[in-house]
């Protein structure tokens, strides 16, 4: 495919807005809580003309035949959801249209999963934690009343939505998932990002997640308004809100903050600082196990209010975190989960898998999810 062609072909699925923010490299953090990296577990043109001279008529009619199969085409892609697309060939020209199988999506997989293993140049040598938060973060905003929001459309692309304060920083996660997109032009971002995000948590050690194709890639008009994820800085009414809103129940709410075992704050993104655990690239049940073990304090010093523990002082917990100790409705299932890892491992799955979902209108069955194999 020439130049030219090729550019066409990858901007008609591409977002309209690049991103152009680089990924900004990890500090140096004190060994006192930063563990090594853990194993993964492991060119000719042909123009109308060129058929010799014909009638003014007879060139409009085949004009507008070319512009109603591209336009059919268009619809019938976006459609499906991205289920259906243009495939290229080994030397990138087009072979026609194609369905992606499970196999296709084993390759996306793998090529992500091999991204994370390749790239230890982020927070504490991963991106794997901040592909979870874009995973989540594109699925958190799904509204049950509305039917709004959700990971249906990948509406982070656009500058509303990408700028909004709980999004802060996930540029970093779009910049390293857009070479994956180059490499699989068919699949939407939609997909792409719930996909990240699933292969991030089994390739950090956690439980396999089963998904599943069908989300659609929407327009900015689309985008989500502020104030739809959690603020790390409210209590259990917030939580409930936040999570009501979206159809969780007490149970559902505490097993997703276990997505809290992985990755940091940063002062520069929500203004608060360090790591849930001192393992925040290894999913586990770590989380709840130190909520309850360990002791508590306010930390002393001139950002937002946050908890530090009183032997190391390496780690920190947000007053969303300590609301489900406080809270009776919460805290038994912080228990449960501490007392038995493989509990935890079996419900987030599950309400991972509802996340994900959450507003999407799949044409697939749930009993058509892939479960995809970790790479060795």
């Amino acid at each position: 495919m020439s130049l030219a062609a090729k550019s066409f072909a990858r901007a008609a699925i591409r977002p309209p807005t690049p991103f152009t923010a680089s990924v900004t490299k990890a500090a140096s953090r004190s060994t006192r809580f930063t563990v090594p990296r853990q194993p993964i577990r492991s060119s000719r043109r042909g123009y109308a003309s060129e058929a010799g001279a014909k009638s003014s008529s007879t060139r409009l009619y085949w004009g507008v035949g070319v512009a109603a199969l591209a336009c059919a085409g268009g619809y019938f892609f976006y459609n499906n959801g991205g289920l259906t697309s243009l495939r290229e060939g080994s030397a990138g020209e087009t072979r026609g249209v194609f369905t992606p199988t499970k196999e296709d999506y084993q390759k996306v997989y793998n090529e992500i999963a091999r991204r994370l293993d390749e790239r230890d140049d982020y927070d504490d040598g991963s991106f794997g934690p901040v592909l979870v938060r874009l995973a989540w973060h594109c699925s958190g905003t799904y509204d049950k009343e509305t039917g709004t929001g959700g990971s249906n459309g990948a509406t982070m692309r656009f500058a509303p939505e990408r700028d909004h304060g709980a999004n802060a920083g996930l540029t970093a996660a779009q910049n390293f998932m857009e070479p994956v997109h180059d490499k699989f032009p068919w699949i939407t971002y939609s997909d792409l990002w719930t996909l990240g995000g699933v292969c991030a948590i089994q390739e950090m050690q956690g439980p396999i997640i089963p998904w599943r194709p069908g989300r659609m890639d929407k327009d900015i008009a689309m985008c989500t308004p502020d104030g739809r994820l959690p603020d790390g800085a409210k209590e259990q009414k917030h939580l409930r809100a936040i999570f009501g809103r979206m159809g969780f129940d007490d149970r559902e709410i505490v097993a997703l903050s276990g997505a809290h075992a992985l990755g940091r704050c940063h002062t520069d993104r929500s203004g608060f600082e360090g790591p849930w655990t001192f393992s925040p690239t290894v999913m586990s049940n770590d989380y709840y196990r130190l909520l309850l073990s360990e002791k508590w304090a306010n930390r002393k010093w001139d950002g937002p209010k946050q908890f530090q523990d009183v032997a190391s002082k390496a780690l920190m917990m947000l007053p969303t975190d300590m609301a489900l100790v406080q809270d009776k409705g919460f805290r038994k299932h912080v228990e449960r989960y501490a007392a038995d890892h493989e509990v935890f491992f079996s419900e987030f799955r599950d309400v991972m898998v509802k996340l994900l979902e959450l507003g999407v209108p799949f044409q697939s069955k749930e009993e058509d999810r892939i479960v995809f194999q970790p790479l060795e």
